[in-house]
């Protein structure tokens, strides 16, 4: 380089230092080393990602929470996790937390916060006050009975109560004072309230005086002073008696209002009159003075004095006393009297003949004699071991022949009379009967007009007692049981009314009632069933049954001699009138056969128990409907021996029917004796209950 090029002139030249060459080595065949140097930048920087991370997963994480209190001024401290508050909200993260709030006049709370994974989450809270202080006084009166929500707090005056906030009734009560009740509000939080009461006076100022003075003034029979006086009486209705020794009683209805003062006139005494004090051996007779009633014995009986009484004293089953008395005034006397009885004979007959006679709970001996008796009400009884006893209030009349008699019962015929006439489940009246073992004929004569071949006279005994229905089942009783069962109409006339007997059921339904009948009373059935049909009975039974043919008969044609009757009414037709239900003139645009010269009123079946009952209180044994019998039906052939209480057959193809219906009207079919059989239901055809009594 020259010194021009180099730009340096003159003087100001330097020194030029010869440039050496170096060996040259191309890059890369040596790598060049790296330092790094720490910067306080970069720890700033790293600490400000990780808050901002930390930050934005607590945001992302955490649930909003709504704490709410009441009072609004509550402190509230939150403890336990991770927590910011922003505003009324918290940011938590899902868990359990510990809440305490607090507020002056309130009980702290301490509560367990569930955080839950909601978003937005809100807790409601009330603190509970503490109890006020209440004061109560009775406007200076000490002692007044103070209760606050029917809780006793003490007598006035009531001072630093401690009541829980709330409303309450307040009642303060005093004697002699009208109670004190008012609504009031506690308000607690340690506020300390007053309460007044102001008791009214339940009382007013009575004035009293007598002529002469110093007499007993009593209200409602207490003492309250001496005339004069002014006395404190409670309000109301009350009684004032003045009395003073030597003198009449005063006695006046008093009325007495709070608050209103009161001034009775002055009274005078009047002298007391003679008292005369009458008893009488025995007591309770009635004693008259002069003729008027003055009650029974003993009593007092005030007389004026100075003149003669005339007392009368009666006593039913005792003569009359009289007696004249004269009395001094404010004198007392006695007066005793014996009274004369009145005695009548009577005479006393009672079967067993030892059978014992109480007269008055009093025994006199044997039933069977003749007793004095007092001629007034006494009360008889006559008695026997294992017998029930006779009672009869009597009342002897003198000049009279009167006779006592009594026919005990036995226990045993007491309890078969209270079970003679009973009513099973289904309201159906049964009655009893004994048939005593009498042998009756069963079938008629061959002579008899109307008779059947299957009528053959035979001789049976009935020995077992046996309850047998009034009437024959209605629709209504039957529906009990089967509640579809319809008895259909005929000629558009219905037999289906409640009342009217039931009809168109086999022989089967009948005898399934009546085992119906017998599980509603819990009596062991009478009918074995398989598969839901009869296969067979059980004879011993005392469960409700359908009637044999035997009992039937025995109680519509057996009369008490043992005489077997044609038809119902007797031996000949037409039928009386009211005879029973039977094909008339008035059924006869339907029947074909009818009775010309009877009417019934009735064109069907008609109401059980229509007609009169026959001898033994049994209703429609003739007409109205027919009736199934228990036995199987089968011809009856001549025979030596008597039939004790036949059923018939275990088995046959049909059942026995009994009595006519209201579809006939043939001599055969009216008479007691006519037989019929069947398997299918009819429309004329019911039935009715029976039983066996059950042996003690």
């Amino acid at each position: 380089m020259s010194q021009r090029d180099s730009g340096l002139t003159g003087q100001d030249a330097e020194p030029v230092e010869a440039i050496t060459p170096v060996e040259f080595s191309p890059p890369g065949e040596e790598r060049r080393g790296f330092s790094f140097r720490w910067r306080w930048l970069y720890g700033f920087v790293a600490a400000f990602a990780a808050l901002s991370g930390f930050a934005t997963w607590f945001v992302l994480s955490a649930r909003s929470v709504y704490i709410e209190v009441e009072p609004f001024a509550a402190q509230i401290e939150l403890t336990g996790g991770l927590r910011f508050k922003i505003g009324p909200r918290y940011l938590l993260r899902s868990g359990e937390y510990r809440l305490h709030l607090s507020h002056e006049g309130y009980r702290d709370s301490d509560i367990v916060l569930e955080v839950g994974e909601e978003a937005s989450q809100a807790r409601s809270y009330v603190l509970a006050p503490l109890p006020g202080v209440i004061s109560v006084a009775a406007g200076g009166l000490p002692g007044a009975r103070v209760s606050l929500g029917g809780a006793d707090i003490g007598l006035t005056p009531v001072a630093g109560v401690a009541v829980e906030a709330g409303a309450y009734e307040l009642v303060v009560s005093l004697d002699r004072y009208r109670e004190f009740r008012r609504e009031v509000v506690v308000e607690g939080r340690q506020v300390e309230q007053h309460f007044e009461a102001v008791l009214e006076p339940a009382w007013a100022e009575v004035s009293l005086a007598s002529t002469p003075p110093g007499a007993e003034a009593l209200v409602d029979g207490e003492l309250v002073g001496y005339t004069p006086l002014v006395a404190e009486i409670l309000e109301g209705r009350h009684s004032l008696t003045l009395r003073l020794p030597q003198h009449k009683a005063w006695q006046v209805p008093l009325e007495v209002v709070a608050g209103e003062a009161l001034q009775l006139p002055e009274v005078a005494l009047e002298p007391a009159d003679g008292l005369v004090f009458v008893q009488s051996m025995p007591s309770g007779a009635s004693v008259t003075v002069g003729g008027d009633f003055q009650g029974l014995t003993p009593l007092e009986v005030a007389l004026e004095p100075g003149r003669s009484h005339e007392f009368t004293l009666f006593h039913e089953g005792y003569q009359q006393h009289r007696a004249s008395l004269e009395i001094g005034a404010d004198q007392q006397h006695d007066l005793r009297v014996q009274l004369e009885p009145v005695l009548v004979s009577v005479r006393v007959e009672a079967e067993p003949a030892d059978a014992e006679l109480y007269v008055n709970g009093e025994l006199l001996g044997l039933a069977n004699q003749s007793v004095e008796l007092l001629a007034a009400s006494q009360m008889i009884e006559i008695r026997r071991n294992g017998h029930v006893p006779y009672s009869t209030e009597f009342v002897p009349r003198p000049g009279l022949g009167q006779i006592i008699r009594a026919n005990l019962q036995s226990l045993e015929e007491a309890r078969l009379e209270r079970i003679r006439v009973v009513t099973n489940a289904a309201g159906q009246t049964m009655r009893l009967f004994f048939p005593e073992g009498r042998t009756f004929t069963l079938g008629s004569s061959r002579r008899e007009a109307g008779r059947r071949p299957n009528e053959t006279l035979r001789e049976v005994i009935l020995e077992r007692p046996f309850y047998l229905a009034e009437t024959e089942t209605t629709n209504g009783e039957f529906r009990q049981y089967d509640a579809q069962h319809s008895s259909g109409t005929v000629s558009g006339k219905t037999l289906d009314n409640a009342s009217q007997p039931v009809a168109r059921i086999s022989w089967q339904q009948a005898a399934l009632f009546c085992n119906w009948l017998s599980e509603q009373e819990s009596l062991p059935p009478f009918y074995r069933v398989a598969d839901g049909q009869v296969v067979g009975f059980d004879t011993e039974s005392h469960g409700y049954r359908l009637p044999s043919e035997a009992e039937w008969a025995w109680a519509a044609r057996v009369d008490a001699k043992g005489n077997s009757l044609r038809y119902p009414w007797g031996e000949s037709l037409p039928p009386p009138p009211r005879a029973g239900n039977f094909a008339d003139l008035g059924a006869q645009s339907f029947l074909t056969e009818v009775l010309r010269d009877y009417n019934d009123g009735e064109l069907v079946a008609a109401p059980v128990g229509s007609f009169p009952p026959n001898r033994r209180g049994l209703y429609d044994l003739a007409g109205n409907v027919s009736e199934w019998m228990h036995d199987h039906y089968g011809s009856v052939g001549l025979s030596g021996s008597i039939a004790t209480d036949p059923l018939g057959a275990e088995t046959g193809e049909s059942h026995a029917i009994r009595g006519s219906s209201w579809a006939q009207a043939s001599i055969t079919e009216l008479r007691l004796s006519y037989r019929d059989f069947g398997t299918a239901p009819r429309y004329d055809l019911g039935f009715r209950v029976a039983r066996y009594l059950e042996e003690e």
